[in-house]
């Protein structure tokens, strides 16, 4: 593949997205020659996006119910009573480098080119606020274009010979943390300061322990300070996506509120002004632990970067992340897993604990105890083990639920349910997942530090729930830490509330059915044999029930299905290797599959469109009389092409017409989680669902759910959780929300331990099988199993030596045969791109993964595809040992195009206006 500027001649006016290859993500660029060549082949796509450039009712809608879900997930971390308080008139002296440029989400694919973007400073002054310090903030912006414009050249001119090395690197810009306060600015300002401290991080890299990063700056302590001197009151905002440290803030700052925003998305000002203002009581908890320390995390000092090997990565901590570690460990945390204020208070006893048909329920009444505000409150159950031949933790989350809006003095009475092989563990010695005998205390409460047990439930024998296969084998030695008993966590009553727990006796048979059925697996080593069809069959004979997408499959040939199999970054025909990931079909999407076989068997492409903050597509584009494109907004990094002088005008026929595609930022996946509330995440997937119908996108490659391991995860903000039960659900939920539409799904990732972003494509992560079970793969199994979604990709990174992208044994044997997964595995982009020296000029240590292998993986769509890649699939069909680097079986082939053609089947690739 050849990199940006060779691909059409230098211009970058057309470039739609990326392709990223390994920390070094190298910039593609499509010509509007290939791409209308292909919208012909595609026969003349009409493109779907609005004409009119008024701000849309969906737009209006969506950004409402944004306004909503994102109040939902905000999180209360301070309060001395000085919120909720009156708006309306206020003088607010507003600081902080996220006051005007207030981050929606991370960078790189999680961002979304939403019309409708509120800073903190907008929502203040629409729900009344005055802005006393217009002229500091006037002052900030001044200086932050300046700075931007400094590095952006500095980078340029760093970068001179290779224009795509210095795109990304351009990407790496934050905002000036702050500048200094003058005494003019302190001048009739009012008695209250807001300071909202920003940060950001995005794909690619990961975060540091460095002032102005995880660490607060002196900078900011000093302005703090200032404020807490000057001001009566000072509240702080923490717009950012992952854990920072909070030691000033809590103990030398004294401020007296601290609010996590979070990064909200599109109505996040707004939002944040109903937090404060008290028209929304926070109810939002956290959805990960925050250490006291960074050192406190189990993995501080092993983790990316830190110890100088971004190629291996060591989970020696094995099921002992998040609040497992803290809880287990003797770690006290700065905000314990769970953990929210709120202004009113509540009370929540347990009422009854028993069994029914396998399943724990436990019953609660929750009352509001509070004079003033009614609230929501979120009951969370964990549950702590028996110690025998395996090591537990101290308690792990079994289930949550969250209350409706209750006023003062209202209670509400609920059941929350969960199955009694939840809390079974993971023995690699049985491959399977067992029961051990003895007491399981049920704890009730509002978070990992504040539960009490309530019930225990009593096995007097063992039970293997699940009887499977070891087939992720550490593959190095590596010792694992074990946890001493003596330092977990206890609190006075803990003992009396065992010793008076109530006790239910569980006599009952759990062991689940493993058999799975698959009409592709091969029987006895032998290709099944299949009955010919004579009549040429084509997707409307699929459609209608004639035949089936396998029968169909059997008369491709090897290179049709090698197409299908592809993205089609190789140009619009598949004729070149030059381009990039790119869509012809809604211009900004992250890509397509193929439309070769348009014409001969109604073979239509899918558009896939990446952004798990919502859709990233390109705000506009022009279209002449003929339907050919002839200007194009960028999807990503607009303000960059400017600086690299590649964005040029271009004339514009009389004939033509603009198109207009704003997408809805949603709030991030953490925030979506905080709000402990899975109707309010399905409604964040319903919100991208129907924007996916309005522009015809078939798979949204979201959501991200991989775990929480480390906070310095640049791409944290992404994922939902550090616990695997939250990640699954909020999930499952997205997935619900989104394919409530029909015809588009979601494509959940990343599968699986991508969790750091330094040399993401080309690390190793070694972890127990143990770990990945109970961890790494269980949201992932959780989300499968409940929502069913239409793909799945695979992560860049090696697990235990093998590709995540070329293991059969996670794709196929765990996913498909294990969990019943029923759609498609597709790779991440550039999963089989060589590798190339990264921004430093280091090259990785490992190689990348195998096309032909990805298909005997069962990886069925490889991303976005490059002639090497056909290549080495058609010479790997039928091959002999040692003859190529991995034979593949014609069988394996048609397996993965005929999953293709049955999600393609029920997709909206038949109900879009061709």
């Amino acid at each position: 593949m050849e990199a940006i500027y060779k691909a059409c001649n230098g211009c970058m006016l057309c470039c739609v997205d990326s392709v990223h290859l390994c920390s070094l993500q190298v910039r593609f660029c499509i010509s509007f020659e290939v791409l209308n060549k292909h919208l012909e082949d595609i026969h003349m796509a009409v493109f779907m996006a609005t004409i009119n450039p008024a701000v849309s009712e969906r737009e209006k809608r969506n950004f409402d119910l944004c306004r909503k879900i994102a109040a939902e997930g905000m999180v209360l971390l301070e309060n001395n009573g000085i919120l909720p308080m009156e708006l309306k008139g206020k003088k607010i002296a507003l600081f902080g480098n996220g006051a005007r440029h207030t981050v929606p989400g991370g960078t790189g694919s999680g961002e979304v080119n939403a019309r409708m973007i509120t800073t903190v400073e907008q929502g203040l002054e629409h729900a009344g606020a005055v802005i006393t310090t217009k002229a500091w903030l006037d002052k900030y912006e001044k200086t932050a274009v300046q700075d931007k414009t400094a590095f952006m050249e500095k980078t340029k001119a760093k970068y001179a010979d290779s224009p795509e090395m210095a795109f990304w690197a351009m990407f790496a810009y934050r905002n000036p943390l702050t500048i200094a306060i003058e005494q003019e600015d302190l001048a009739d300002t009012g008695d209250t300061a807001v300071y909202v401290l920003a940060r950001n991080s995005g794909e690619g890299s990961d975060r540091r322990n460095m002032d102005g990063d995880y660490r607060l700056h002196r900078d900011e302590m000093d302005m703090l300070s200032f404020l807490r001197q000057n001001y009566q009151h000072l509240i702080v905002v923490l717009n950012i996506g992952g854990v920072i440290d909070t030691a000033f803030l809590r103990k030398q700052a004294g401020a007296d509120a601290v609010l996590l925003m979070g990064q909200a998305g599109s109505a996040g000002g707004d939002a944040l002004a109903d937090i404060l203002s008290g028209k929304v009581t926070p109810s939002g908890h956290l959805a990960a632990t925050w250490a006291e320390d960074y050192e406190d995390y189990p993995s501080a000092d092993s983790y990316g970067h830190r110890n100088g090997n971004i190629d291996d990565e060591y989970y020696t901590e094995g099921i002992y992340v998040g609040y497992r570690w803290f809880d287990s460990f003797g770690k006290t945390p700065a905000y314990p897993f769970g953990y929210g204020k709120s202004y009113t208070s509540f009370e929540v006893n347990t009422t009854r604990i028993g069994i029914a048909e396998d399943k724990v329920t436990v019953s609660v009444r929750v009352i509001n105890t509070g004079k003033r505000y009614a609230g929501r409150e979120v009951v969370q159950v964990y549950t702590s083990a028996p110690e025998g031949k395996l090591d537990k933790p101290y308690q792990e989350l079994a289930a949550y639920i969250k209350t409706k809006n209750l006023l003062p003095g209202e209670c509400e009475d609920l059941t929350i349910t969960f199955p009694v092989s939840s809390m079974a563990s993971y023995d690699e010695m049985q491959a399977a997942w067992i029961l051990e005998k003895g007491d399981y205390l049920i704890r009730v409460g509002t978070h990992a530090r504040a539960t009490k047990v309530s019930g225990i439930v009593r096995l007097k024998e063992d039970i293997v729930c699940r009887k499977l296969t070891n087939v992720l084998a550490l593959d190095c030695e590596m010792e694992q830490i074990r946890p001493d008993r003596k330092l977990f966590y206890t609190y006075p009553s803990e003992a009396e509330e065992t010793a008076q727990a109530p006790v239910v006796v569980f006599h009952g048979n759990i062991a689940e059915d493993m058999s799975t059925e698959n009409s592709w697996e091969k029987a006895d080593g032998e290709e099944k044999k299949r009955t010919a069809v004579k009549t040429i069959l084509t997707m409307d004979d699929v459609i209608s029930g004639t035949c089936t997408a396998e029968e169909l499959a059997e008369q491709l040939t090897v290179e049709e299905m090698t197409a299908l199999c592809l993205g089609t970054a190789r140009g619009g025909q598949e004729e070149s290797s030059t381009i990039g990931a790119a869509s012809a079909s809604c211009p900004g999407a992250a890509g397509e599959t193929t439309s070769v076989m348009c014409k001969d068997r109604n073979i239509r492409n899918m558009i896939l469109a990446d952004g798990p903050a919502g859709l990233r597509l390109s705000p506009s584009y022009t279209v002449d009389s003929k339907g050919h494109i002839v200007k194009q907004e960028p999807a990503l990094g607009g303000d960059v092409i400017t600086m690299l002088g590649g964005k040029k005008e271009v004339e514009i026929p009389e004939d033509a017409a603009t198109h207009y595609q704003y997408c809805t930022a949603i709030p991030i996946a953490t925030l979506l989680a905080q709000t402990w509330d899975l109707d309010a995440v399905r409604l964040a997937g319903d919100i991208v669902g129907s924007e996916m119908e309005e522009f015809g996108i078939t798979l949204w490659l979201a959501p991200g759910m991989n775990i929480q391991r480390n906070p310095l995860c640049g791409r944290n903000f992404e994922y939902y959780s550090e616990d695997p039960l939250v990640s699954g659900l909020c999930a499952a939920a997205d997935t619900s929300g989104v394919q409530s539409h029909p015809g588009v799904g979601t494509t959940i990732k990343h599968f699986a331990c991508n969790n750091q972003e330094d040399n993401r494509a080309y690390n190793i992560s070694h972890v127990t099988e143990r770990a990945l079970r109970e961890i790494y793969l269980r949201g992932f199994e959780i989300a499968v199993k409940e929502a069913q979604p239409l793909s799945i990709m695979s992560s860049y990174n090696m697990i235990n030596g093998t590709h995540a992208a070329n293991s059969w044994e996670l794709l196929t044997k765990t996913a498909r045969q294990e969990w019943g997964f029923a759609g498609i595995f597709m790779t991440d982009w550039g999963t089989t791109a060589s590798p190339k020296p990264d921004l430093e000029g280091r090259m990785p240590k490992y190689g990348c993964a195998s096309a032909a292998a990805c298909i005997r993986a069962g990886n069925d769509l490889i991303m976005p595809g490059s002639q090497e890649d056909v290549d080495e699939i058609i010479a790997s069909v039928g091959a002999s040992e040692g003859g190529v680097k991995c034979p593949i079986t014609l069988e394996e082939l048609r397996a993965c195009a005929g999953r293709i053609l049955k999600i393609l089947a029920k997709s909206n690739a038949y109900d879009r206006n061709r």
